[in-house]
């Protein structure tokens, strides 16, 4: 690794901690319905919204009303996804002539992008118009990305008021959060894609002949302002099928660091906004110090594994599968934010790391995407570990175990639990299930402990509404299709019911002051306990199936025996 590799591995951290608070201010004001500086524009179009849909934005809701406006406009999206894929072919903006979506596919396609996952069974260049990009799935991408802000507000107003009983209104929470947020910073980006190289246009794909004389297709389409949007709302879906690795998409060093820049801003910064709106910005540090302390840990276990020698080709930094224009550490340093951010982006296979380097990107989505995660998700997920973390601290020293002065109480912890096992149970009996199965086993792409990976990756990936995947796992078939699809929904809203759960749990509960035997949460001390509860609850929990993929793998590489 040289060193103008390390130094830009420093810049980013370091531009995301230099970034954090500016837009988390900014994020604050907005939720706070103070004044910011997209207010002129914004406000106008903001109350056009509200008086076009019949919505008061001055009316809040209880927590059960707040989920069941959040699952019912989920549910519209997917049905008009669902169905724009299948009439596709008789849809204008199709110069490819597309035909429609085939229905099992349409089905993962459409839970996949409500869900904020984008997990890709197809090629977007061969088979969604443009039409389908755009108001279909672009669309998506920012109501998903928003639906994920909104969650974390509603909770976060669960533990900040007192006494109260409503936690604000999903329908004014989703349009700041796409209109004031999404939108902005999404145009800001597009424009710099656009003048990187990143196509934008409405054009039909154009033949090239190359040097040797073979005809090579160019695909075209509304690319950058895709782009954006999958980046910043931690999305992940790419365009074309080979994602960020594709020249259209990723043309140049800077738009590369650029992308892989803002897939984490969002969710940084959130947790600035959350330590804002709650009253103390050391708590949102401190939840911040704990994910990027895991991150960077993690991020360092990978960047080993890739550099050190490989003991059956006997090289050390082997590039098979990594992007050749960008080098190993922009392949690593990638591939560990996305799977840290619950993004699903890639600009390297991930079939093709080191069997280390690759388990600590599984890692990374099955410790929860708590690890900035997904544009609110990866905090509201993270702040199910810190409830955890005060109940555990609270049990250590005898007492009630107290959050921002709030008991923590049984009906908080089964919620809370409730939001780990249902994501984990997907996971392992899904992985349990295409393992034992002609269906399942008929798509792996490797026997042995590769191919189980690429199942038990393609089910994390899936339930941690991730995205990414193995790349050498043939999921366009009826059982992927089907049970991929289950299990995007049950990570989606197997937490994000319980989370609001909590928030009406905690919202109506009074302020208890502190004594000396009160936990302090905004300690050095409460990040490493929250530390330590992530990775033992994941390691608990995955190890047993790790040890029969990247770890047995791992193992057998170190002994210089090949699979």
């Amino acid at each position: 690794m040289t060193t103008l590799e390390m130094t830009q591995v420093v810049i980013y951290f370091g531009l995301l901690i230099l970034c954090t608070p500016f837009l988390g201010r900014y994020m604050a004001a907005v939720f706070e319905g103070r004044r910011t500086l997209v207010t002129p524009i914004g406000r106008p179009v903001e109350r056009l919204i509200y008086k076009l849909t019949g919505v008061d934005e001055g009316e809040e809701m209880n927590w059960k009303a707040y989920a069941i406006a959040a699952l019912l406009f989920n549910i519209i999206g997917f049905l008009f996804l669902f169905f724009l894929q299948i009439v596709q072919g008789h849809l204008p903006l199709n110069p490819q002539g597309l035909s429609g979506v085939e229905p099992l596919l349409a089905f993962n396609t459409a839970t996949s992008f409500m869900t904020n996952t984008n997990w890709q069974a197809y090629a977007g260049e061969t088979t969604m118009s443009q039409l389908t990009q755009m108001l279909g799935l672009g669309v998506q991408n920012f109501v998903s990305a928003a639906t994920g802000i909104a969650v974390l507000i509603a909770l976060t107003r669960g533990l900040a008021r007192r006494s109260a009983t409503t936690i604000g209104n999903f329908w004014s929470d989703l349009v700041r959060a796409t209109l004031y947020i999404l939108l902005p910073l999404s145009l800001i980006l597009a424009i710099i894609l656009v003048g990187q190289g990143v196509v934008q246009n409405f054009n039909a794909n154009v033949t090239a002949t190359t040097l040797t004389g073979e005809a090579q297709i160019l695909p075209q389409g509304p690319a950058a302002s895709q782009i954006a949007i999958k980046q910043l709302g931690t999305n992940g879906g790419g365009f074309f099928n080979t994602n960020s690795a594709h020249p259209y998409e990723n043309p140049t060093p800077l738009s590369n660091f650029l992308e892989m820049f803002s897939l984490l801003l969002i969710p940084a910064a959130l947790t600035n906004t959350y330590g804002r709106m709650v009253g103390s910005t050391r708590q949102g540090w401190i939840i911040f110090a704990a994910m990027l302390i895991l991150m960077v840990a993690l991020l360092a276990v990978m960047l080993m594994a890739e550099y050190a020698t490989n003991p059956i080709l006997g090289v050390a930094g082997a590039m098979e599968g990594k992007e050749t224009r960008l080098g190993i550490t922009n392949s690593i340093l990638w591939g560990s934010a996305t799977t840290s951010a619950s993004n699903g982006s890639v600009n390297a296979m991930h079939s093709s790391f080191s069997p280390l380097a690759g388990g600590v990107a599984l890692l990374n989505i099955l410790l929860g995407e708590v690890i900035f995660g997904g544009v609110g998700a990866g905090l509201y997920g993270m702040l199910v570990f810190v409830i955890l973390t005060v109940f555990i601290a609270g049990l250590m020293v005898g007492r009630t175990p107290e959050y921002l002065g709030k008991k923590i109480e049984a009906r908080e912890i089964k919620m809370a639990t409730l939001s780990i096992l249902l994501p984990a149970a997907s996971i392992l009996l899904f992985t349990a299930l295409a393992s034992i199965t002609d269906a399942g086993l008929s798509s792996r792409a490797n026997m042995g402990p590769h191919g189980f990976s690429e199942m038990l990756y393609a089910y994390a990936s899936a339930t941690g509404n991730n995205g990414s995947a193995f790349a050498g796992l043939n999921a366009n078939t009826a059982f992927y299709n089907i049970t991929l699809g289950l299990a995007l929904w049950v990570g989606r809203f197997g937490i994000i019911v319980p989370v609001l759960a909590i928030a009406g749990s905690m919202v109506g509960k009074t302020v208890t002051p502190p004594s000396p035997g009160t936990f302090p949460t905004d300690k050095p001390l409460f990040a490493v306990m929250l530390i330590m509860v992530v990775v033992i609850v994941g390691a608990l929990t995955f190890f047993p199936a790790l040890s029969l993929g990247p770890i047995v793998e791992h193992l057998l590489l170190s002994a210089g025996q090949g699979l």
